[in-house]
């Protein structure tokens, strides 16, 4: 939650309809129930649709060790976004906080942690 608050302060939000739809399809999934009640992802899908800029990713990207996750990286380099906030292993692989690694095409892509510690 402290992530998300923070990068509505301090940026846009931006999903394309796959990704949106992929946010609420695992949102809603048991896992978090320890984490946070069904209602209240309810109420922060509900609030995301609100501020969420919808966009269309026009960059075809297939780098992503879970094809469905490219979706991201695709809308990310249209967007030329400044990061990408993910818990998704898949995506994290290509973290770009490790040492030896890039940011993907100039794009860090971050666990919810990492992004409540950097600056803009």
């Amino acid at each position: 939650m402290l992530a998300y608050e923070k990068a509505k302060r301090t940026g846009v939000l931006l999903a394309s309809l796959p990704t949106y739809n992929e946010f609420c399809d695992v949102f809603i999934r048991s896992k978090f129930d320890k984490f946070i009640s069904i209602e209240l992802r309810m109420e922060i899908i509900n609030e995301f649709r609100n501020v969420v800029e919808l966009a269309e990713a026009t960059e075809i990207i297939t780098v992503c060790p879970e094809p469905k996750d490219n979706k991201f990286l695709g809308l990310a380099i249209t967007a030329k976004a400044s990061c990408i906030i993910t818990g998704d292993d898949d995506l994290l692989v290509l973290h770009p906080c490790l040492p030896d690694r890039q940011a993907f095409r100039g794009i860090p892509i971050v666990n919810a942690s990492d992004f409540l510690n950097m600056t803009f």
